[in-house]
């Protein structure tokens, strides 16, 4: 069997990665709504995060095995944005509401709206505004997929924290727990907002699953490896949510700090004064 041969028989594997995606938001979504009846509360939302981050897995292979099989086309790009929608822009709503409950109904489904909609300009924007010789190594806004993972981060967190509050051993463990917990109760509306801005915003987001696979390997790059191998080994699955943060607020925070510092040598610079005549 020729080359040629074998690779039109792995024509159909790009599209049933980016199929497998949009199977996996619809998998979230019956995890976060009716799980709950069926597996129990804290199996349920653990299984929603991690359809999520499945969903991720296969939106990172599709594209790159439709290169490697040079079966990249219009429809495939079209598909991909579709089942982005599903997996990257509801599911994590339906995430996001089954993990707090302090605030009205009304307000978290307002804020879910608009995590939705900025999800899908963020998609229509990136379709628009992609060059065909792009060579996709960052983006303008912050990835849907890098969103959704950081609401998903805290659902496959939950039950770390859920085992420190049962932890009748240690009691610096269970008082952790709950205030993790808490935290998250309060916390993550507001994380919804940040990240529905975020995704429309201009600020520039490295693709850091592109670099890596052509390999762009600089200090930078290996500094972030290391960070998230210590936090994996020193907290296990609370490890998730910092990684995602740092992800996706870090480049925001660097920025503002950024603009900061010029205002500040701005105001403290001597230069605008007028000179003293001799």
């Amino acid at each position: 069997m020729s080359v040629s041969q074998k690779k039109s028989g792995l024509v159909f594997v790009p599209t049933l990665l980016t199929l497998g995606n949009g199977v996996c938001g619809l998998g979230s979504i019956s995890m976060a709504t009716l799980g709950p009846d069926e597996l129990g509360e804290t199996t349920a939302i653990l299984c929603a995060g991690v359809f999520i981050f499945v969903g991720m897995t296969f939106d990172g292979l599709d594209g790159y095995v439709a290169r490697l099989l040079k079966q990249t086309s219009q429809f495939g790009a079209e598909l991909d944005s579709l089942c982005d929608a599903i997996t990257f822009t509801v599911a994590p709503v339906f995430i996001m509401l089954s993990l707090t409950d302090v605030f009205p109904l009304r307000f978290l489904w307002g804020i879910g709206v608009l995590f939705m909609l900025c999800g899908l300009l963020r998609l229509a924007r990136f379709n628009v505004e992609l060059a065909p010789d792009d060579e996709h190594e960052w983006f303008r806004g912050l990835p849907t997929p890098a969103a959704a993972g950081t609401l998903a981060s805290f659902a496959v967190a939950l039950p770390a924290g859920q085992r420190l509050v049962a932890d009748t051993m240690s009691e610096a463990s269970r008082q952790l727990g709950e205030q993790m917990i808490v935290f998250t109760k309060y916390s993550l509306p507001v994380l919804t907002v940040a990240l529905a801005w975020l995704m429309v915003s201009r600020i520039r987001y490295p693709h850091i699953f592109s670099q890596w696979t052509r390999g762009q390997w600089n200090l930078f790059n290996l500094v972030r490896l290391i960070f998230v191998a210590v936090a994996v080994v020193t907290v296990h699955e609370l490890a998730l949510p910092l990684v995602f943060c740092y992800f996706a607020l870090g480049r925001p925070v660097a920025v503002w700090m950024r603009f900061v510092g010029i205002r500040f040598r701005g105001v403290f610079s001597f230069r605008h004064l007028p000179r003293k005549s001799v």
